[in-house]
């Protein structure tokens, strides 16, 4: 059913757009999407037929066959170019988000606005978009089973960029951070046991992570408090 990160990212998605839904399991995103008017048509894709199957019969209960097509396949490559304007992507890893928008380049190449819920690899996944010219225009914070997941609106417009409002005025930043700092200073003390892992690359990668973040942490605790 939806969740908050499915309302997230049905948040970010421009009126009146037309949009695939990769993954689209049981056609809860596709419905909602429909039902709040954010997009006027959507392309349901599962690489599962029984899931696709069950997302064709709440299709059909909530009465949208002629606004939601369902389509079997793997990712992108079921669609055309042309088709759709915005593409999302939730409930999976990074980097096969990654390697589901980097397997058909055409596509991708062509859409306008990407939303995307990763389930962990955040970085690898925001390096990836500035790598293929998406701007990071927005991300969103949502809580579910206990765990706070980033949702990232990426454009090909640099105009849409919001200045991160959604993620500036989230309730979950704070605590986000504060996670966030906490699972990669437990790295740094692992490392910090051996003096070969002390002075690599990475370590120094992590330490200059750790000390922005808890700077960001620092600003929004005294924003708030």
């Amino acid at each position: 059913m939806i969740d908050a990160r499915i309302n997230a990212m049905i948040n970010f998605v421009p009126a009146g757009s037309r949009v695939a839904d990769i993954g689209a399991d049981h056609g809860y995103l596709s419905i909602e999407l429909i039902k709040s008017c954010r997009a006027d048509f959507v392309i349901a894709t599962d690489k599962n037929p029984n899931p696709l199957d069950a997302a064709k019969k709440n299709i059909s209960a909530a009465g949208l066959d002629n606004f939601i097509e369902t389509r079997l396949g793997d990712g992108l490559q079921v669609l055309n170019v042309g088709e759709v304007d915005t593409i999302c992507v939730g409930g999976m890893g990074g980097a096969l988000i990654c390697k589901i928008l980097d397997d058909s380049p055409q596509i991708l190449n062509d859409v306008e606005n990407l939303i995307l819920q990763p389930m962990n690899a955040v970085d690898k996944l925001k390096n990836y978009l500035t790598d293929k010219n998406f701007y990071i225009a927005d991300i969103d914070l949502a809580e579910a089973g206990g765990i706070i997941y980033e949702i990232i609106f990426a454009s090909r417009s640099a105009d849409k960029i919001s200045a991160r409002k959604k993620f500036d005025a989230s309730p979950l930043r704070e605590k986000y951070l504060a996670l966030k700092v906490e699972k990669l200073q437990r790295i740094l003390d692992e490392m910090s046991k051996s003096p070969a892992a002390t002075s690599s690359e990475k370590f120094l990668e992590i330490s200059s992570k750790v000390k922005g973040l808890s700077d960001q942490w620092s600003v929004v605790r005294n924003f708030l408090h």
